[in-house]
């Protein structure tokens, strides 16, 4: 397992997929170890994946300073992988909040951005909001669902501010363009891959200068693609219109049918996507 080390010595290991140009991968949860991404529905046939897996996550070593859990912190170990793979410029690609890193990321240093997807994005880097009746709409779309009334009925608690353990658990399915067996799978592993005292971390205080950052993504001269699920509660696509425009050069792709995890959902359009973005 290829590994690096971070400005601060925490030693930080990364996972290959495919061969090619690189492109790097910086995974969601937030804090969640990177192999949920697999190698995201065989994009590694067209380029090659570096996966790091985030500090305090995976095969990564748990630094000393729980505080460089932030994510603003975190642009120095992205910046420090670039180094290491000997590149120039890098492309990234970022699911979910991830995205949120790769945001900071291209704030900071635009001149090292060549490409960057971003796939279902959070939007606290950027300060944008998405109200319950957005995602309460984007949720109707699966009404026909046997599992919808349950899993309403706890969305309507979470966005009237009644969430309990059990209201998230409920959605659950709303993140999957299908509700099988590999999506269950899929959710059910997400436990015991996540750090969650990282994940507390990662958005605290001073974490984010939404201003500052959109700023600097208006003179962001690289391609940008946003890929939203159609049925996707955490990115809407209406949602991901207006971050769309918050760059000079980005694309909005609505993928049909998808939910949060578009690879797992139809693997041949997300890889049919992705590959024609990236080159």
């Amino acid at each position: 397992m290829p590994h690096f080390s971070a400005p601060d010595a925490t030693k930080l290991a990364y996972h290959v997929f495919g061969e090619g140009t690189p492109v790097i991968c910086l995974p969601g949860g937030p804090m969640q170890a990177s192999v949920y991404l697999g190698d995201l529905g065989g994009l590694s046939a067209h380029r090659q994946l570096v996966m790091p897996d985030l500090r305090g996550t995976g095969q990564s070593q748990t630094p000393e300073d729980a505080s460089s859990y932030r994510c603003d912190r975190l642009v120095d170990d992205v910046e420090a992988l670039r180094e290491h793979l000997g590149l120039e410029r890098v492309d990234l690609l970022a699911h979910s909040g991830g995205t949120n890193l790769a945001a900071l990321y291209a704030a900071r240093h635009p001149e090292r951005v060549g490409r960057l997807a971003l796939i279902t994005p959070s939007v606290m880097a950027v300060g944008l909001a998405i109200t319950g009746e957005l995602r309460r709409e984007t949720a109707r779309l699966r009404r026909d669902e046997p599992w919808f009334p349950a899993a309403f009925a706890a969305l309507e608690a979470i966005t009237a501010g009644r969430a309990t353990d059990d209201s998230w658990e409920a959605i659950a399915p709303f993140l999957y363009g299908r509700w099988d067996e590999r999506a269950r799978a899929h959710h059910a592993a997400e436990d015991g891959q996540r750090n969650n005292e990282a994940a507390a971390a990662y958005g605290t205080e001073g974490a984010f200068d939404p201003d500052a950052t959109r700023a600097a993504l208006a003179q962001l001269g690289a391609p940008v693609l946003l890929l939203a699920g159609e049925a996707d509660l955490n990115s809407p696509p209406r949602a991901m219109t207006e971050f769309a425009e918050l760059f000079p050069n980005a694309t909005l792709v609505v993928q049909p049918g998808a939910g949060h995890f578009p690879w797992l959902d139809d693997a041949e359009r997300f890889v049919a996507t992705t590959a024609a973005f990236l080159g």
